[in-house]
């Protein structure tokens, strides 16, 4: 099976204020997204909305049956966190660290990587997208876009 590519983005207008998270999934064989959607999460911090993107993401995956992922992000610090190069000191970010640590053992094999944010558009695009609209915006489900 071909790695699952992850993009994911969190944002929040306020910091906290209404945040959204963004997540687009591909298979690294065809580059065609089979999941592109926004979460509308409320009132959250940045960092909260970045760990939604990624558990979500994790969730999608799975379902899909992805065993190999490559996830990219444009948090340097949620990198540096899963890769365990930054500890994680947020009373409020260390659940859902702890959430995605052991949900990243359902896979076989995973890396996290940081990239910068125009290597990760679509994914802002859709966590703004979600803020917007006040609401989730699913774009493509199983690979059929909605």
């Amino acid at each position: 099976m071909p790695t699952c590519i992850i993009h994911i983005d969190g944002g929040s207008r306020g910091n906290p204020g209404p945040a959204g998270a963004g997540v687009m999934l591909q298979w690294s064989d065809n580059g065609t997204p089979f999941h592109e959607a926004g979460y509308f999460l409320g009132e959250a911090t940045n960092n909260f909305a970045e760990y939604q993107g990624l558990l979500r993401a994790l969730d999608v995956a799975a379902a899909a049956g992805a065993d190999e992922l490559d996830i990219r992000s444009d948090s340097q610090l949620l990198v540096f966190q899963l890769i365990g190069k930054y500890r994680v000191k947020s009373p409020n970010i260390k659940p859902l660290y702890q959430q995605a640590v052991a949900s990243l053992k359902r896979f076989g094999k995973w890396q996290a990587r940081h990239v910068y944010r125009e290597q990760n558009q679509r994914a802002d695009q859709l966590a703004n997208m979600a803020m917007d609209a006040i609401d989730d915006v699913i774009v493509i489900e199983d690979g059929v876009e909605k």
